[in-house]
C-alpha cells in the first residue's frame, strides 16, 4: 500500500514538474493563435456580408460605374470560393491564396468608395453613409485581428523553435508546424510618388 502511495506522489511530482517546464506552453499557444484566427476570419466575413448592401445602394446613383461594381462582386466571389480552415495557418500556399484574395477585395472597395465623390446624391445617401461607417469600423476590426493573430503566431512559432519548446516539439508535438503570418506586398510597400510639375 506504501508503495502505491509512494508511486502517485512521485507521478504527481513528476507531473508538476513537466507542467513548470514548459510541456503545456505549445499547445496553450497554439490554442491562442487559432482563436485569434478565427476571430480574424469573423471579421473577414462580416466585411464578406456588407458588400452586397454596399453594392446595391451604390447600383442606384451609379449604374454608369459598372466595371467597379462588377470587380467588387467578383472579387467578393472570388474571396469567399477559398477554402479556409484551421489547417490553412500552417499551409503557406493555401495562406498565401487567402490573403491575396482579402488585398484584392480590400483594394476593389476602395476604389468603390472613391466613386462616391463623383455622385454628391450618393455621398448624402443615409443608407451609403451607414454602410461606409460600418464598413470602416470593420476594417479596422481586420487590423487590430490580424495584429493580435500575428502575435500570437509570434509566440507560438518562438516557442517551436526555442528552449524549452523545441525540446517537447521534437519529443511530443512533432505533428505542429510553424503557422503563417500575415505580409504586405511589395507595392503596398512602395512610396506613392508625388509629382508637384504644374500642367498644362
Amino acid at each position: 500500500m506504501r508503495a502505491r502511495i509512494l508511486a502517485a506522489l512521485a507521478v504527481a511530482f513528476l507531473g508538476l514538474q513537466l507542467a513548470g517546464c514548459g510541456v503545456n506552453t505549445i499547445p496553450t499557444e497554439e490554442e491562442r493563435a487559432k482563436a485569434a484566427w478565427s476571430e480574424v476570419l469573423n471579421q473577414y466575413q462580416r466585411r464578406t456580408d456588407l458588400i452586397p448592401n454596399l453594392v446595391e445602394t451604390v447600383k442606384g446613383y451609379a449604374q454608369q460605374e459598372r466595371d467597379v461594381l462588377t470587380a467588387v462582386v467578383e472579387a467578393r466571389a472570388k474571396a469567399t470560393s477559398i477554402k479556409v480552415d484551421a489547417s490553412t495557418i500552417t499551409d503557406p500556399e493555401a495562406f498565401k491564396k487567402f490573403q491575396e484574395a482579402q488585398a484584392q477585395l480590400s483594394g476593389v472597395l476602395g476604389r468603390l468608395l472613391a466613386i462616391q465623390e463623383n455622385y454628391p446624391d450618393l455621398k448624402s445617401n443615409a443608407n451609403f453613409l451607414a454602410l461606409q461607417s460600418q464598413l470602416e469600423g470593420t476594417e479596422n476590426r481586420i487590423s487590430v485581428a490580424r495584429r493580435d493573430y500575428i502575435e500570437a503566431v509570434r509566440v507560438y512559432n518562438t516557442e517551436l523553435r526555442t528552449f524549452p519548446g523545441v525540446i517537447w516539439a521534437n519529443i511530443l508535438y512533432r505533428g505542429n508546424k510553424p503557422m503563417e503570418t500575415f505580409t504586405i506586398s511589395e507595392q503596398q510597400m512602395q512610396t506613392p510618388k508625388v509629382n508637384f510639375e504644374k500642367k498644362g
